[in-house]
């Protein structure tokens, strides 16, 4: 099975390639939001370094969200215009879980922990998720799976404010979970750092290069669930996951006053020239 999976959901933009062999380096540009103008060549490029033509791949896997709203769009759409095209199936995958089960790839097996995977939202706001690893395998781990509060869009204080309320639950209940680290993982935790920083026991974030989902994560974890049993969808099926309207909605909801309902059949507006 030869799976390609297009990442989109942040400031990266990439493509990976996952077959029967050793993983392959994705293909990855990091800059702005030109996501249309690089996924197609990043697309092409790992196809090209693998020597695999696209009329070989089995199924597409993409990263539906949340994130930003250009990105997915782009991303969502060329999944489906390859499905389409190619006549197979596309798998969506939550950016969240991509950043969650690229933090545990991270961490050896026998090693407990949560996870906190944040997606930068814009706007003073960020999508985040929290997930429980028990310490087995790390590749057989699927964090859809492990989930302790499902994506949810918060302000960056509230997030911290609810964790650390968690954290202290567990501590007064002697729960087993209340020594276990906290690892927090994405672009939100990065950009509000001094926020974040006020949580314990905390680890240290990943790294840099785990501030976006990584594409050959996103094509592990389309392979572990279509192991396990998950049937590719239909192309036309798979929608994005915003989680808020998009900013231009927003906009035009702000800079657009509210009318008064129209009056009832029958009435008459004692002054029609005056609107109040």
């Amino acid at each position: 099975m030869i799976i390609l999976a297009l990442e989109s959901a942040t400031d990266l933009v990439g493509a990976a390639l996952l077959g029967e062999g050793p993983p392959r380096p994705p293909v990855t540009e990091v800059g702005g939001r030109r996501h249309a103008e690089a996924l197609a060549p990043a697309v092409q490029q790992v196809c090209q370094d693998a020597g695999v033509p696209l009329a070989e791949v089995d199924v597409i896997a993409v990263d539906v969200g949340p994130g930003l709203f250009t990105g997915l769009r782009v991303g969502v759409a060329t999944a489906k215009a390859l499905g389409q095209g190619l006549g197979i199936g596309v798998v969506g995958v939550s950016s969240l879980d991509i950043l969650a089960a690229a933090a545990v790839a991270r961490r050896p097996a026998g090693s407990p922990c949560s996870v906190v995977a944040v997606v930068d939202a814009r706007r003073s706001e960020v999508f985040a998720a929290r997930y429980r690893f028990d310490g087995n395998d790390p590749a057989a781990w699927d964090p859809a799976t492990s989930q302790v509060s499902p994506p949810a869009r918060f302000a960056p204080q509230a997030l911290v404010d609810e964790l650390a309320d968690g954290t202290a639950d567990a501590t007064a209940t002697a729960d087993a979970t209340a020594d276990e680290p906290l690892v927090l993982v994405g672009n939100g935790v990065a950009r509000y750092q001094a926020l974040f920083d006020q949580l314990r026991p905390l680890e240290p974030l990943p790294g840099p290069e785990l501030l976006a989902p990584p594409p050959e994560i996103l094509a592990g974890l389309a392979r572990l669930r279509l192991q396990g049993g998950a049937m590719a969808s239909d192309p036309v099926d798979v929608l994005p996951h915003y989680l808020r309207d998009a900013d231009a909605s927003i906009n035009w909801e702000q800079r657009v006053p509210v009318t008064a309902s129209p009056a009832p059949a029958g009435t008459t507006d004692p002054d029609p020239g005056n609107p109040s």
